[in-house]
């Protein structure tokens, strides 16, 4: 599953989740930094990207329109860069299991 991180999550998220999410970016390195949500949703539906962010919009976009993309939602308040990249990684099974199921439109993650 290729992530595409939103802005209000670290650049510094794609090296260090490389491994486990192969082909992921931030949207700064796509041309999107400050890109209005539009933009970010119709690159990562072209490109095969879930989009994952700290912004209700997204995922109500994704009840409102249906996958593609599909979202993770990380639903926590004021956390360090280390504590999304740890939930990231300790939720790998739980996403890609939201990856493969082909209606469900987003996944929330605390």
């Amino acid at each position: 599953m290729k992530l595409l991180l939103d802005e209000n999550l670290s650049r510094r998220l794609v090296p260090a989740l490389e491994a486990l999410y192969p082909g992921s970016a931030h949207v700064s390195e796509v041309g999107l930094e400050r890109a209005d949500d539009e933009a970010v949703w119709r690159h990562a539906r072209e490109h095969g990207f879930a989009i994952v962010t700290k912004d209700a919009d997204f995922a109500e976009r994704s009840l409102a329109e249906g996958p593609p993309p599909k979202v993770v939602w990380i639903r926590r308040g004021n956390c360090s860069t280390r504590e999304i990249e740890a939930l990231l990684q300790e939720r790998r099974e739980e996403i890609l299991e939201f990856e493969a199921d082909e209606t469900a439109p987003f996944l929330s993650v605390a």
